[in-house]
């Protein structure tokens, strides 16, 4: 099997290949794109990370640079993984995600058990998109992401 690509900002992604874009908190959370890019090193996806090893926090413009990769690579990607942790609600996750769901793109949702709007993820993208089953773990989410 293939090694996975991993293209993290401010990297470009060509548009070339099987890409996955991992859409999830960023701020006030556990780095859990480390652990699922971990969970996924094997596969033949190029990975689309939009954490950044050292945001530049006093850089002014870092904001807009930022968004505009997201939205970018949003784009280019293959299919979208979104994991919602229970330490942040993640307001543009759930914006991404409503956006995201009113299209055919592939979407791989995850939520932690404790996540606030853990319901309110379930049944709102249930009722948009009932072909997505959700999980409950990192190993979940790269399980369904293999069998893809």
């Amino acid at each position: 099997m293939n090694t996975s690509k991993y293209i993290e900002v401010p990297s470009e992604f060509d548009g070339e290949g099987k890409a996955i874009f991992f859409a999830g908190g960023i701020t006030g959370c556990p780095d859990w794109q480390s652990q699922i890019v971990e969970l996924l090193k094997p596969s033949p996806w190029i990975i689309l990370n939009p954490r950044q090893a050292n945001f530049p926090i006093h850089d002014s413009s870092a904001s807009q640079q930022q968004i505009t990769w997201e939205f970018k690579h949003l784009r280019l990607a293959t299919a979208i993984l979104f994991w919602f942790p229970c330490e942040t609600l993640c307001p543009i996750v759930l914006y991404e995600l409503g956006a995201w769901s009113m299209t055919n793109k592939p979407l791989f949702v995850g939520v932690h058990p404790n996540y606030a709007r853990r319901q309110d993820v379930e049944i709102q993208t249930g009722l948009v998109r009932p072909d997505i089953q959700i999980v409950y773990s990192l190993d979940e989410l790269a399980n369904q992401v293999y069998k893809f």
